[in-house]
């Protein structure tokens, strides 16, 4: 081992670059649909060594001293982003005459970007560089920060955290209800990193033993969260269907397919329980599912209403329309209807984080002269964002929290008021990304939300995969990817938090301070010596 961290460490120019580089695609290994948990354990320690052999001229300032393992950092992400998201560019492919020219801005252009986080995590780790455990600290420390500017810089855009990488299954996702996912992103690069001490001997007791330590605690608190008793479901109970339509995209698109996918979905709605049992109390259909302005159509809400028996309530997502000014286009939302059996709209909510370049055109002024426009968007002009987040309150009182596609990425999109809830409802339309990697990781990082909230999650997507998952991020029923059909189950009751989100959040900023402290005490024992 040491004469490998020795040759690593010795790498310069297109060498480095490469092996940082395939650290980073090895690293992928570990996010669905592959779950590899010891695939971070070989790509961070490589990612140590070359930061080790990383140092620049002493007599330069500090950016220019510092480039080196900017430049490793940005190597190493590029290769994690690149393996992690290239199905980003099959969406453009749906309409391959309008947007294949963009293709590469999305396979290599989004990774390139995502990468300079990294980057500096990289160098700012060199800065804060000493031997020992203390380097693996400031590694932690830093890939901790730069995550957690991923989040919101630019709208954020979170994807394939690392900390995901250290919960590929409901035993290791439990530590994301005490520390949360930037708690978990810092302890992951942590510990994955500390076997590179084997290959330099220095803090190797030390760091390698609070590593084994972490790694107890992680699977530890799962047993022990996987063994409490299920919670009861909330009375009365609900019983759930989702609908998966298993609807091409392209057709999605096609005028002419339109009445064919309403009636599709109603005939799903409509069909008797599979096991003869109770009918559902409540349909689930996916993002966007109505294919026309519901509100523009009346009889679409007639037949709706013909469809559901007494007592039945709809959820669907569909485009909302909403009148401006005078002279000016109407405003177009993401949104999800609740509809009940007299075809009446008795809840809606409107998506409130919209995706760049996919629902809205940022900087649309300029880039719409240049012939640019949304991806997903249905009409010019592109979809609008809410304000606010609408709870959507049921009749008789269930209250559910509303998290459009990709908005069930991001933690804090979760305020607290969404704890008083009974469910997380989660309405998508991965058809996109075909049956890539993006379908499996988008529902990875769904069911941690659960996780972290103990609230059950209501997931319904147009090709999968649709589930409905208990508060540890178990799957109580559901579909595989690429299925056509509907489930009926029961809604799951909700755990007690032992910590709250907020407190959750106030766990990961100590644990970042503990990290700094470390780094800190170990960086002036460097300094000294």
């Amino acid at each position: 081992m040491e004469w490998l961290a020795g040759r690593i460490m010795l790498l310069s120019g297109t060498r480095r670059a490469l092996v940082a580089f395939v650290a980073g695609l090895i690293a992928v290994f570990a996010l669905p649909p592959f779950g590899i948990f010891a695939a971070p354990f070989l790509s961070f320690p490589i990612l140590v060594w070359l930061i080790d052999g990383a140092s620049g001229n002493p007599d330069h300032g500090v950016l220019r001293r510092n480039f080196p393992a900017f430049l490793i950092g940005w190597w190493f992400g590029f290769g994690y982003f690149l393996g992690g998201l290239w199905w980003l560019g099959n969406a453009l492919l749906v309409e391959a005459d309008d947007f294949a020219w963009a293709v590469p801005l999305a396979v290599v252009g989004v990774p390139a970007f995502l990468a300079f986080f990294y980057a500096l995590a990289a160098a700012l780790a060199r800065i804060l560089w000493s031997d020992g455990m203390g380097r693996i600290a400031a590694l932690a420390f830093s890939f901790g920060l730069l995550e957690w500017l991923r989040s919101f810089v630019l709208t954020g855009f979170p994807w394939n955290a690392i900390g995901y990488a250290a919960m590929p299954v409901p035993l290791m996702m439990q530590s994301a209800a005490v520390i949360g996912l930037a708690g978990v992103n810092m302890l992951a690069v942590f510990v994955f990193a500390a076997p590179a001490l084997i290959g330099t001997r220095k803090g190797l007791g030390a760091g390698l033993g609070l590593a084994v330590l972490l790694i107890a605690a992680h699977f530890g608190y799962g047993f022990y969260r996987l063994e409490q008793p299920l919670p009861p479901p909330a009375d009365p109970a609900l019983t759930v269907r989702l609908v998966q339509p298993l609807i091409d995209q392209s057709k999605k698109l096609d005028d002419n397919e339109r009445a064919a996918i309403f009636e599709d979905h109603l005939e799903l709605t409509q069909a008797p329980p599979a096991d003869g049992g109770k009918r559902p109390d409540i349909v689930v259909w996916p993002e966007t599912a109505v294919p026309f302005i519901l509100t523009e159509n009346p009889d679409a809400l007639l037949r709706i209403s013909d469809v559901l028996q007494d007592g039945q309530l709809l959820i669907t997502g569909a485009v909302r329309a909403e009148a401006s000014g005078a002279g000016q286009p109407p405003r177009y939302y993401n949104s999800i209807y609740v509809i009940d059996d007299r075809g009446q709209i008795v809840g809606a909510s409107d998506k409130v984080h919209l995706v760049p370049f996919g629902e809205y055109l940022p900087l649309e002024n300029l880039l719409s002269t240049m012939g640019l426009n949304a991806v997903a968007a249905a009409m010019p002009g592109g979809f609008s964002a809410s304000a606010t987040r609408t709870l959507l309150t049921l009749p008789g009182g269930k209250t559910l929290y509303p998290l459009i596609c990709y908005e069930a990425i991001f933690p804090g999109e979760i305020g607290g008021d969404a704890l008083q809830g009974d469910a997380l409802l989660n309405l998508t339309n991965d058809a996109w990304f075909g049956n890539t990697p993006g379908p499996y990781q988008h529902f990875l990082q769904a069911r941690v939300r659960s996780v972290e909230t103990g609230l059950p999650l209501i997931r319904d997507a147009n090709t999968g995969i649709s589930a409905v998952v208990n508060g540890r991020g178990e799957v109580v029923t559901g579909f595989p990817f690429g299925t056509r059909g509907f489930v009926d189950t029961i809604l799951p009751g909700k755990f007690s938090l032992l910590i709250s989100p907020e407190e959750q959040e106030r766990n990961g900023m100590l644990i970042a301070c503990l990290l700094f402290g470390l780094v800190v005490i170990s960086r002036v024992s460097f300094i000294l010596r």
